[in-house]
């Protein structure tokens, strides 16, 4: 699986445009589900994701994590993460898993963050959604729970 987690200021997501989910700081995170994905990959993302340490402490170190300053979560379901680049001017999506199995891991890692004492907001999956967020710092580091060889 694939986490890009951002430190946000705020972040939101709309449908139709209706806002369906938003936070104030803490991290917005962009999820894809690989084909190859199981559920300890979503354990391992949730893990991951709740306990990075991207947040500033007293010397403005790196050293809190999002549940450390009880920040906010989005979760938003981006399959796109998951392509394949290398050739050519067209994105192939074999690595993305199907609609069925991505669904079934992103809201199994839904659930682990929220196990891990958070309260994860959610964007809607298969859904055409806008994103707006304001980036803090910016912030952006890219998790991936397996590297390709």
């Amino acid at each position: 699986m694939i986490g890009l987690i951002q430190r946000v200021s705020s972040a939101r997501v709309e449908v139709n445009n209706i806002c369906i989910a938003q936070i104030d700081a803490g991290l917005l995170v962009l999820i894809a589900v690989e084909n190859s994905d199981t559920e300890l990959d979503a354990e391992r993302l949730a893990e991951r994701i709740c306990g990075y340490r991207v947040f500033g402490d007293t010397a403005d170190k790196m050293n809190l994590s999002v549940a450390d300053i009880h920040g906010g979560v989005l979760l938003v379901p981006q399959f796109t993460l998951a392509a394949d680049t290398d050739k050519g001017m067209r994105p192939s999506f074999h690595p993305a898993a199907d609609p069925q199995t991505g669904q079934r891991l992103f809201s199994l890692l839904v659930d682990y963050v929220a196990a891990q004492g958070l309260k994860p907001q959610t964007g809607e999956f298969g859904a055409d959604m806008q994103v707006a967020l304001i980036n803090d710092g910016p912030v952006t580091f890219w998790l991936q729970t397996k590297r390709s060889s």
